[in-house]
């Protein structure tokens, strides 16, 4: 008998199921899509593509074959990045306008610029397949126990890891663990407690069934399963930390130690130049390396622990150049002559200069995400001293891109201005001698950027002569990418240190990533959760989900009653109804999000000339994103809760407060 999956009410678009193993017709969309279960995923190459499919998904938050992209959200709703494009008041006015109404229906293109409908709708897209796995492993014959049980655990990996996200994305949600054969209306949310409690125990089960992976022996073959022992322990222990469970998370995390893995120190895998090394060239260094899309698989990569395959037939676009580097390719950056002071030139262009190519050197930005001020200036200042050695913040070895290194390429900049003066070659400047702005839009146009995380030889168009684009991974380029890597094990032990109250190891675990970046700075005194969360930015921009981690902080600290370094005790109340005095009060995200990343101080945007201003502002109730209004609506026979402050919440909503039980009324 056929079954139409649905998402039981849940907003959850169909997936084209029909499966003959991995392949990339599997990965497209279909919404129209029927299958038929019995006869697809009782084989064990059905299994590999639901697991190959989940896999990708993961993916999908950076490579999501387009300039919008999930990882956005993680670091908006931090004190690391902020809206650089218009048309976007309500993503600017976070407090006043963020609501269910808003969170809108479509996946990477809102209208309101977020993406808080790709991680509800992704999240529960995971989860289907990993129940999939789930619910079909036991009924392929021939499958012995052992590797039933890797499946399974890899199953378990994927749920976990999704239900994990979705609890410190929106709190209290529908726990789904099975595959309905009838459209169910009639959900309830259950307790984000009770769900952290049943993943705790899937997780453990996934470390006992994944198997060990020997550190370097990767592959760029889609594995269909990739995740491993030491994924599944660091994913364990996120959940024990958000369980309170910090000697059973430091357990997990020194066992991955145990098996081998550890910081890239040295140089290491392909040599990747820029494409335009006389303008732009790297001094070889490990962090440079470390970073190269080339290198993720390398087998001297010790670091590697679980990464996502994203070249030949499984690429899918990640512009990171285009997405995250500065627009400085139109009229509104002079030079002090007045003209237009970057062009970007194609290889064949007759202004092109191979000493000259920003290009081929920096990518060709839109800006549409742009660094705090915080994350590019006071973040590299440790305990008062400016760390200048850093490679992750270092110009003079290449890895790091200050508009000021930048130098004129246009044709306007080779004509004398007023006074003579030939600006072509010489260094980009804000402002002119008379303290003029030479920039019309410093939100878009006017910062700072980690080339190391961001450069990516887009082997298509740089192979194009005449293309005056270069965006990233596109087509050709080799793609791959870090989901776990050994630095974030030291940055989680720290973390459990400072709330088992063991400073002195807290403080070495950070001087261990700090003196792999050749720091001439390092901790010296006490550390606190600050010290943590700022070298977490430092080392894993882009990669790490940082919204997430910083709501599991939050609670953490009001657990342990551990203050942070402002000396602020926070409560649970704090936390989920949204209260404390502004400059103290909330959650430890919040006061995050407001000290370091630019929200509700002030800072005036004005985006693509428009003559509208906005400011950045973010309200303490938005440490929760709202449940989709489209996912209530479908609910049409039940009540999902709402978090606080947004419309629809009420404290009497029921939500089930034992996860078994949740699980029986499926």
């Amino acid at each position: 008998m056929k079954h139409l999956y649905r998402n039981m009410g849940m907003a959850v678009i169909c997936i084209s199921l029909s499966l003959t193993g991995c392949k990339e017709s599997f990965l497209e969309p279909d919404p129209l899509s029927f299958f038929e279960p019995t006869s697809t995923f009782t084989t064990e190459s059905g299994l590999s593509a639901a697991l190959a499919q989940v896999d990708r998904n993961l993916k999908l938050c950076w490579a999501s074959g387009q300039d919008k992209m999930a990882i956005f959200n993680q670091f908006h709703f931090s004190d690391m990045l902020l809206l650089g494009t218009g048309n976007a008041a309500s993503f600017t006015d976070m407090n006043a306008s963020l609501q269910p109404s808003t969170v809108g229906t479509v996946e990477l293109n809102d209208q309101n610029e977020h993406q808080i409908y790709w991680y509800w709708n992704q999240g529960y897209q995971g989860i289907k397949y990993a129940n999939t796995v789930l619910q079909y492993a036991p009924q392929v014959k021939g499958l012995d126990e052992k590797v039933l049980h890797e499946y399974m655990g890899r199953a378990y990996f994927h749920r976990s890891f999704r239900y994990y996200s979705l609890t410190h994305e929106f709190g209290n949600v529908p726990l789904i663990t099975k595959l309905p054969e009838s459209a169910k209306k009639n959900y309830s949310s259950c307790s984000r407690t009770e769900i952290l409690k049943m993943i705790e125990g899937n997780m453990e089960k996934a470390v006992e069934w994944v198997p060990d992976q020997a550190p370097g022996s990767y592959t760029q073959a889609y594995p269909g399963g990739s995740v491993n022992k030491a994924a599944c322990r660091i994913l364990l222990a996120k959940i024990y930390m958000a369980n309170y469970k910090f000697d059973k998370a430091l357990e997990q995390l020194n066992e991955i130690e145990k098996a081998g893995y550890k910081l890239m120190e040295k140089p290491f895998g392909e040599e990747v130049q820029t494409r335009a090394p006389e303008t732009w060239y790297i001094t070889r260094n490990v962090i440079w390396d470390l970073h190269r899309h080339e290198n993720v698989f390398k087998s001297e990569n010790k670091e590697l622990i679980y990464g996502l395959s994203n070249s030949g037939n499984f690429l899918s676009d990640y512009r990171s150049m285009r997405a995250f580097m500065p627009f400085f390719y139109d009229g509104k950056v002079h030079n002090p002559g007045g003209g237009q002071a970057l062009a970007n030139n194609s290889f064949a262009s007759s202004d092109w200069a191979s000493n000259a190519d920003w290009l081929h050197a920096a990518g060709r930005g839109i800006g549409s995400r742009r660094p705090s001020p915080w994350s590019q200036f006071g973040l590299w200042s440790i305990e008062g001293k400016t760390d200048k050695q850093d490679l992750r913040h270092n110009s003079e070895v290449g890895n790091w891109l200050r508009m000021e290194d930048l130098t004129y390429n246009h044709n306007d900049t080779k004509k004398p201005d007023k006074d003579g003066i030939i600006w072509y070659g010489k260094k980009l400047r804000l402002y002119d001698d008379s303290g003029n702005i030479l920039c019309e839009d410093t939100i878009r146009r006017w910062y700072n950027v980690p080339l190391y995380k961001l450069y990516a030889n887009d082997v298509d168009r740089g192979n194009n002569r005449t293309d005056s684009q270069y965006n990233g991974v596109t087509k050709g380029s080799i793609g791959d990418m870090y989901f776990y890597r050994f630095a974030e094990v030291l940055l989680l032990r720290a973390e459990c240190y400072i709330y088992l109250k063991q400073n002195d190891k807290a403080r070495e675990e950070l001087n261990k990533i700090r003196r792999r970046a050749n720091c001439d700075v390092l901790y010296e005194g006490n550390v606190t959760i600050d010290d943590v969360f700022d070298e977490r930015a430092r080392e894993l921009y882009i990669e790490e989900w940082r919204h997430d981690k910083l709501v599991r902080a939050s609670y953490d600290l009001v657990h342990t009653q551990i203050p942070d370094r402002n000396g602020i005790v926070y409560t649970l109340d704090g936390i989920e109804k949204s209260q404390g005095i502004e400059k103290n009060g909330g959650s430890y995200w919040f006061q995050r999000v407001t000290r370091y990343g630019s929200y509700n101080d002030g800072v005036l945007y004005t985006p693509n000339g428009d003559k509208t201003n906005y400011y950045y502002t973010m309200g303490k109730q938005n440490v929760f994103w709202p449940i989709p209004e489209a996912a209530i609506t479908a609910n049409s026979k039940g009540v999902l809760w709402q978090n606080y402050g947004y419309q629809g919440y009420d404290p009497n909503i029921p939500v089930w407060d034992n996860y078994e039980e949740a699980i029986a009324d499926e």
